[in-house]
C-alpha cells in the first residue's frame, strides 16, 4: 500500500469514527460531519445576508468607513453590531467547514470517476473564498486591515506581473484616497457572486442536493453564532495609520493565517506552498486508484420510458430522450461519465419485480456486475439451503457492516448488494413467499451512504411514500431495516437476534389461532 493510500484510509477512519460519535446526540440527519456542504452553504447564505445589510448602512472612504462600522458595533450593537459579528464568526465556520468538506471528500475517496468533476470545480473555490475573506477585513480599514493589505501586496509583489511594487501605495497616508475603497468594496461584492457561481457550477452534475441542513441544524447553528456574537462582539481595532506600524492585534486565524506563515517563512516559500498544494489536489485524480466499477446498462426493450431511473439517480447520469422503436415513447440514456455504479436504477426500474414469469429476467436498466436476474437465481437458491426454525434472508450494502462475516448461519443467508438501493422492494415478498419467515435489509446509517441517498430511496420505498413501493399486503412485522455502518458488526447482531425473537413470537401466536385466522403458508 502506498502512503498516499495509507495516509487516505487512517484519515477515514478517523472521519469514521467521530461520525459516528457524533450520531448518538444528533442522529443521521442532524450530524454536521456528514452534512459538510449543506452546513457551508447554509454559512455562506448568512455571510451574504449579513453582509448586504453591512454594505447598505456602511459610508466609503478614508475615515467614514471606520466611524459607520464602529457605530453599528457599539451604537447600534442590537442590530448593526450583531450582524457584523455574525458576517465574521458565519465566515469563520465557512472556512473551517470548507476545509473540513475538502478533507473528508479525500480520505473517503470521492476525487475521481464520477465525482471528477466536482473535485475540480471545489478548487477554485477555495481561492476565491479566501479573497472574499481577506479583501473584507481591508473594507474596516483599521489596523488589522493596514496589517493585511500591506503583506498582501508584498506577498503580490513577489510574482513578476506588477511593473511596479504595489505596496508602495500603503508607504504614506496621501497614497490612499477614497476611490481606493470604492475598487475594494467592488471586489469584495463581486468574489463572492464569484464564489456562489462556482458553488452552482460544483453541485450541478449532482441530482436532489442538500442545499440547506436541517431546520434544527440551522437552528442550533444561527442561535450558537448569535449567541458568539452577543458574548464576543466583533469590533474593529484602531484605525489605519500609515505613519506608524501597528501593534498588537486581535487576529482571525481562520482566514488570515498566511500573513504570519509570510513572517516565519518567505513569499517564495509562501507561493511555492500554495501553489504545490492546488496542484496536489488537481493531480489527485491521476494517482492509483480502484477500478471503475461497470456502468448501467439500459435494455430497450423492456425500458418503458418511465423515467423512475431518471428520478432517483443521485448523480444526474440518467437522461431521457424519444425511444428509437416506439413512438411517443421515452427511452433512458445512460452517460457512463457521471454513473456511479450504484444500482439504484435498477431497483426503481418497474420491470426489476422478481415475480415476472420469464426465465432470464431481463429489465429496462441494470448492473452488468449483478443483474436483477442474478439476484433473483441468488435468492432462490439461497432460500432452497435454508434450514432451520426460523429462516431469514438478509439483504445487505456491501459498503456497510460486515454482516456476511457476522450474520450468515444455517437459519440465516446474506446476500450483498451494490447499494440498498438497488433492491427492488418486491424482492422482500418474492423471499416471504419462497420459504422466508422475515427479511432484514441494512442500510447504511443516514447520511452515510457510499452514494448519497441508496438508504433513503430504500426506506421510502419500504414505506409506501416512493414507487416502486411494497405492497401493504406485505406484513411489516416480517420486515427489518437496520442502519449501520462499518463499525456497527454487534449492532447488526443484536438487531438480527431481536428481529428473531420478535418473528418466534408471531409464529407462537399463529399457533394459537384458528386454522382460518394463521398465516398463509409460504409458496414460491
Amino acid at each position: 500500500m502506498s502512503f498516499h493510500a495509507a495516509l487516505r484510509n487512517s484519515t477515514k477512519s478517523v472521519f469514521l469514527r467521530v461520525e459516528e460519535a457524533f450520531d448518538a446526540p444528533f442522529g443521521g440527519q442532524d450530524n454536521p460531519l456528514r452534512h459538510l456542504g449543506a452546513m457551508g452553504l447554509f454559512l455562506l447564505w448568512i455571510v451574504a445576508g449579513s453582509g448586504l445589510y453591512l454594505y447598505t448602512v456602511l459610508d466609503t472612504g478614508i475615515d467614514a468607513v471606520y466611524n459607520s462600522i464602529g457605530y453599528l458595533s457599539r451604537e447600534q450593537w442590537y442590530l448593526g453590531g450583531v450582524l457584523r459579528s455574525l458576517h465574521r464568526y458565519a465566515s469563520d465556520g465557512f472556512m473551517l467547514v470548507m476545509m473540513l468538506h475538502l478533507v473528508r471528500e479525500w480520505a473517503y475517496g470521492r476525487y475521481y470517476g464520477f465525482r471528477l468533476y466536482s473535485w475540480m470545480t471545489g478548487i477554485p473555490l477555495i481561492w476565491l473564498a479566501y479573497v472574499a475573506g481577506i479583501g473584507g477585513y481591508w473594507i474596516v480599514w483599521d489596523e488589522l486591515a493596514q496589517l493585511s493589505a500591506t503583506a498582501t501586496t508584498e506577498l503580490l509583489d513577489w510574482l513578476p506581473i506588477f511593473s511596479e511594487p504595489s505596496a508602495r501605495n500603503f508607504i504614506s497616508p496621501s497614497a490612499i484616497s477614497d476611490r481606493f475603497f470604492t475598487v475594494l468594496v467592488f471586489v469584495h461584492l463581486g468574489v463572492p457572486l464569484l464564489l456562489i457561481l462556482g458553488l452552482w457550477a460544483h453541485v450541478h452534475r449532482i441530482s436532489h442536493v442538500d442545499y440547506l441542513p436541517t431546520r434544527r441544524v440551522m437552528l442550533a447553528t444561527g442561535a450558537a453564532l448569535t449567541l458568539l456574537a452577543l458574548l464576543r462582539p466583533a469590533l474593529s481595532n484602531p484605525p489605519a495609520n500609515l505613519a506608524i506600524v501597528p501593534g498588537d492585534l486581535a487576529f482571525d486565524w481562520f482566514i488570515l493565517f498566511i500573513h504570519p506563515l509570510t513572517d516565519l517563512s518567505s513569499p517564495a516559500i509562501v507561493w511555492a506552498l500554495l501553489f504545490g498544494l492546488t496542484a496536489l489536489l488537481f493531480a489527485l485524480p491521476l494517482l492509483p486508484h480502484a477500478r471503475p466499477q461497470p456502468v448501467a446498462v439500459v435494455d430497450p426493450a423492456n425500458c418503458t420510458g418511465c423515467d423512475r431511473c431518471l428520478a432517483d439517480c443521485p448523480y444526474a447520469a440518467i437522461s431521457m430522450t424519444p425511444h428509437p422503436g416506439r413512438p411517443g415513447f421515452k427511452l433512458a440514456v445512460v452517460d457512463p461519465d457521471m454513473c456511479a455504479a450504484c444500482g439504484i436504477c435498477a431497483g426503481a426500474c418497474p420491470s426489476s419485480t422478481p415475480f415476472r414469469r420469464r426465465e432470464t429476467l431481463l429489465t429496462g436498466i441494470d448492473m452488468p456486475q449483478l443483474p436483477v436476474d442474478a439476484l433473483r437465481r441468488k435468492l432462490e437458491q439461497t432460500l432452497a439451503q435454508l434450514d432451520g426454525r426460523t429462516r431469514i434472508v438478509v439483504f445487505a450494502c456491501a459498503r456497510g457492516a460486515a454482516a456476511g462475516k457476522t450474520l450468515a448461519a444455517a437459519d440465516t443467508a446474506v446476500i450483498d448488494l451494490i447499494c440498498t438501493g438497488m433492491l427492488p422492494p418486491a424482492f422482500v415478498e418474492y423471499a416471504l413467499r419462497g420459504g422466508a419467515d422475515g427479511v432484514m435489509l441494512t442500510a447504511c446509517r443516514e447520511g452515510g451512504c457510499e452514494f448519497r441517498l441508496g438508504d433513503r430511496w430504500s426506506s421510502e420505498r419500504l414505506l409506501g411514500e416512493r414507487e416502486p413501493h411494497l405492497r401493504h399486503s406485505v406484513p411489516p412485522s416480517r420486515l427489518q431495516v437496520t442502519f449501520a455502518s462499518a463499525h456497527d458488526d454487534e449492532v447488526l447482531s443484536t438487531a438480527l437476534a431481536e428481529f428473531r425473537i420478535r418473528i418466534e413470537t408471531l409464529e407462537a401466536a399463529s399457533d394459537r389461532l384458528p386454522p382460518y385466522l394463521r398465516r398463509a403458508p409460504h409458496h414460491a
